[in-house]
C-alpha cells in the first residue's frame, strides 16, 4: 500500500518528462519502483550491498531482484562478483556493464606522503578506518582485532585512526575501554574530502573490515595516496589487492585473523 502514491508519482514524472531513460538503483528499492511503473529503458544500478548482500536474504527479496533484472534493458555493476550475482538471477550478460568507481588521482595522490616518510623507527603503526560505523562495515570486528593486537604489544607501539560515526558508537568505545588500549585510539569525527588525503597519507596502514563490498571507493582512496590495506578477504575486495604487494588480507569476521595480520603488518 506505501509504494501505490510513489508509483502513481513516479508515472506521473515520467508522463511529464517523457525520459529517453532511467538510471535507478538499488536494484530492489529505486530501481525495482521503475521496473514495476513499466518503463522499458531501465538502465538499473548495482550499489554492491543489494546483490551481493540483498538478494539472497529471503524469497520476498529474491522475487524483488528477480523482477527488476528480468524489466531492465541493462544493469550497471562495479566488479565482477556483482556481474556473477546478476547472471545468477537471470540478466543476460550482454546487457551487464561492468564499470569500477573511482576517484581524482589529482586530489588523491602519494604527494604529501613524502612530508611524513622521514619518520624514527619508534613511531607507533598508525592505523586508519574511514568506513561508517555500521555493522555492514565489521567495525566491531575491526575494535576487537585492533585491541587484541595492541595488547600484544609495548604500550604506544600502534595506534588507531576511526574516521566517521554510526550506530556502533558506543559499541566500539566499550571494546576499547575494555581491552584498556583506550589512549591508542583517536577520533576525528567527520572529514571533509578535502582533509581526507592528509589522513591517508599520515597512515601506515588503511584497515577495512566490511562484511560486503563493490569497488570500494575508500581502499581506492587509500591506494591512490600510497597506502597499503589490510582488507577483509571478500570477493570484492579481491580485484585490487595482491597479497604482499598492496597490502594484506585478514578472514572475513574474524577478529583473531585481523590480529595476527596487524602484528605481521
Amino acid at each position: 500500500a506505501r509504494l501505490l502514491p510513489l508509483l502513481r508519482d513516479l508515472r506521473r514524472v515520467i508522463r511529464q518528462v517523457q525520459p529517453d531513460l532511467i538510471h535507478a538503483g538499488p536494484i530492489q528499492t529505486a530501481a525495482f519502483l521503475a521496473a514495476l511503473a513499466g518503463f522499458p529503458r531501465l538502465v538499473s544500478m548495482s550499489w554492491g550491498y543489494d546483490l551481493m548482500r540483498d538478494a539472497d536474504r529471503s524469497s520476498a527479496m529474491r522475487w524483488l531482484t528477480h523482477f527488476t533484472l528480468k524489466r531492465s534493458a541493462a544493469l550497471v555493476g562495479d566488479c565482477e562478483p556483482v556481474r556473477q550475482q546478476a547472471l545468477k538471477f537471470g540478466m543476460p550478460a550482454g546487457r551487464i556493464v561492468t564499470f569500477p568507481w573511482g576517484v581524482d588521482l589529482k586530489h588523491f595522490s602519494p604527494a604529501s606522503r613524502w612530508e611524513s616518510s622521514l619518520k624514527e623507527l619508534d613511531v607507533p603503526l598508525r592505523l586508519l578506518s574511514t568506513r561508517s560505523w555500521e555493522l555492514i562495515y565489521g567495525v566491531e570486528v575491526l575494535a576487537e582485532g585492533f585491541a587484541q593486537a595492541a595488547q600484544q604489544l609495548e604500550p604506544g607501539k600502534v595506534q588507531l585512526v576511526m574516521l566517521g560515526n554510526g550506530a556502533l558508537a558506543g559499541t566500539l568505545r566499550g571494546v576499547f575501554t575494555r581491552a584498556g588500549v583506550s589512549e591508542q585510539v583517536f577520533f576525528p569525527g567527520q572529514v571533509n574530502q578535502a582533509e581526507l588525503p592528509r589522513y591517508y597519507c599520515q597512515a601506515d596502514l588503511y584497515v577495512s573490515a566490511s562484511r560486503t563490498d563493490g569497488t570500494s571507493i575508500s581502499l581506492l582512496e587509500a591506494l591512490a595516496c600510497g597506502t597499503p590495506a589490510l582488507l577483509s578477504d571478500i570477493p570484492g575486495n579481491r580485484e585490487w589487492l595482491e597479497p604482499g604487494t598492496q597490502g594484506w588480507y585478514f578472514k572475513d569476521g574474524d577478529a583473531g585473523s585481523l590480529a595476527q595480520a596487524i602484528l605481521h603488518a
